[in-house]
């Protein structure tokens, strides 16, 4: 510990975002960087505690408590603080394949149980770990590293998200030949397509790994969607073993009336498409445009902010974003004590911008959608809203009810459900008898990650059901481990 009373001689600091108003102007990443100077006083902060919660992930209250990648946080936190940058790249590597995913859109939950965090505000550890990350890159500390010898054992691995890329890494580690296969045009998964260009840049941040991981030598293979257009049993007669790492990828529906009406849009198809143009230069003009439109997002999480903030940067004429849970808290309430994640009330990037450019928060609480209204095309023009409260029911469960007289109806021209997802879709595990879970997921314990199929393991979203990116990486890290202990009958992977 560097330095013992830095945690109440220095203030919490971040870097300034890029204003709001200018940022929705273009595509670029909203964060700014930070000087070297205040970055080491941040990471004086730290406290060296004596039991670190930051770094121990569990799941506490049903949310992330730590980090689940076990990172070793007070470690680089320190030598940042003492300028060993390079050393502190190496610290963050051991536990973390890809911080510079992490660094961007990791919600932190290590600073959420920060010991500091109890009475003052925490390490600011995320973007610390951030700028390792990208001073290693820019000090070109960041290489290949190709595997000294090779198993000759072949490996597959389904879906190239975090959970997949963390898996085809440390399997590539392990000297075992990996080819990954991904049913979109190009790599990255959820990286790719599921999160925008100004939370996480493909051309200049997420391409940059995956050309390293190329020379690396893991072989893409895109349009490839297993089940599909590739047959799921040709896997187990190709490969030495496959790791699936599909994703929870069914979109949670609103079957309501009007539900069918045109102009009415999953989340991951919005989000998706506007990617793909984007990189494609607007050249296929296939994108879900929200210019001149009254927009209603359905859904109060990170993929609804990220409607949010797609649909402000189209330049859409008004936006609303219905959340059917209460108003959080300004502060942890009486059962969300630390080290749980802090359930209050935040504004993300997304919302900031919605203030800037309307003049408030876009989020309506305790609101819901009763029925879509339709033009005589066809096309979604109104949504009939209605508050709801949340009661148990005779099995104690909470569940919404709606307030009859609560009814409003607000114009739209572009729906967006942005509801979270259900679980992976079933063609392969119908194709090779994959056994699923009561949640339909792949069932694969935890720690063990195989399925009923020997050789076949199951890692991620597809396993655990929607979660965090840090979740999925960690999960494509163990997956791997027992992978190769599988083919090799021991193994060193962390």
């Amino acid at each position: 510990m560097g330095k013992p009373t830095g945690f109440f001689e220095i203030s919490r600091e971040l870097p300034p975002d890029r204003s709001p108003t200018e940022r929705v102007k273009d595509w670029l990443e909203i964060h700014e960087q930070m000087s070297e100077e205040k970055l080491r006083a941040q990471g004086a902060r730290c406290m060296d505690c004596g039991i670190p919660f930051c770094h121990n992930g569990t799941m506490l209250a049903g949310m992330a408590s730590g980090c689940p990648i076990n990172n070793l946080i007070p470690e680089w936190n320190d030598l940042v603080y003492r300028g060993l940058w390079r050393e502190s790249l190496n610290r963050l590597h051991k536990t973390n394949n890809f911080p510079e995913f992490t660094g961007r859109v990791c919600p932190a939950p290590c600073e959420g149980s920060c010991v500091l965090g109890i009475n003052a505000p925490p390490v600011t550890i995320k973007n610390i770990e951030y700028s390792i990350i990208e001073k290693g890159f820019e000090q070109g500390w960041v290489q290949p590293s190709s595997p000294q010898k090779r198993t000759g054992k072949k490996v597959a691995v389904v879906g190239s998200g975090p959970a997949g890329l963390s898996a085809a890494a440390q399997l590539n580690k392990a000297g075992h030949l990996v080819t990954v296969f991904e049913r979109a045009d190009r790599p990255g998964g959820l990286l790719m397509y599921g999160i925008p260009n100004m939370k996480l840049d493909k051309k200049n941040v997420l391409m940059r790994r995956l050309r390293i991981m190329e020379q690396e030598g893991i072989q893409f293979v895109c349009n490839a969607e297993i089940g599909k257009n590739h047959p799921a049993d040709q896997l187990l007669k190709q490969f030495d073993a496959v790791v699936i790492c599909a994703g929870a990828t069914k979109p949670r529906d609103l079957p309501i009336e009007g539900r069918g009406l045109k102009g009415i849009h999953f989340a991951v198809e919005f989000l998706a498409r506007n990617t793909r143009a984007l990189l494609d230069e607007r050249k296929n003009g296939e994108y879900i445009s929200a210019e001149g439109k009254d927009v209603i997002v359905m859904g109060g999480g990170d993929t609804g902010t990220d409607c949010v903030g797609t649909s402000l940067r189209h330049n859409c004429r008004s936006l609303v974003q219905l959340e059917i849970l209460p108003k959080p808290p300004l502060e942890r309430a009486h059962d969300n004590p630390w080290p749980q994640w802090p359930k209050i009330y935040q504004m993300d990037y997304g919302q900031q911008e919605a203030a800037a450019r309307f003049g408030a928060d876009p989020r309506q609480y305790l609101v819901t959608a009763k029925r879509f209204i339709g033009d005589k095309d066809g096309r979604v023009k109104a949504v009939e809203t209605v508050r709801v409260e949340w009661s148990k029911d005779d099995k104690g469960r909470f569940i919404p009810k709606q307030l009859s007289g609560t009814e409003q109806v607000l114009p739209v021209q572009l729906v967006l459900l942005a509801m979270g997802f259900l679980g992976p879709e079933d063609a392969i595990a119908q194709q090779i008898g994959v056994a699923l879970d009561e949640r339909s997921n792949f069932k694969a314990e935890y720690g063990r990650f195989a399925t009923n199929i020997p050789g076949v393991f199951a890692a991620g979203d597809c396993r655990r059901g929607q979660s965090l990116v840090v979740w999925a990486i960690n999960e494509g890290r163990a997956a791997a481990r027992e992978c190769d202990r599988h083919l090799m009958g021991s193994t060193e992977l962390p």
